[in-house]
């Protein structure tokens, strides 16, 4: 599976967890453990809402496909 997302990484940078991530989002815990395995996708307004809650940018939450 591809790599879309570093939620996993940014919550690790952000000393969090993904059950806080959960609690936050009032989501099911495993609901935000496909998220950090890259299983499934947030949508645009979740990812928004994950950037807020952890202080950066929303695009620091996606994986470029561009090469660097």
């Amino acid at each position: 599976m591809e790599n879309l997302n570093r939620i996993k990484g940014a919550l690790t940078d952000a000393g969090k967890t993904g059950v806080w991530l959960a609690g936050q989002l009032e989501k099911d815990p495993v609901t935000v453990s496909k998220w950090c395995t890259n299983t499934t996708q947030p949508d645009l307004q979740t990812l928004a809402n994950i950037s807020e809650l952890l202080n950066i940018d929303i695009r620091e939450l996606l994986v470029s496909k561009q090469p660097r």
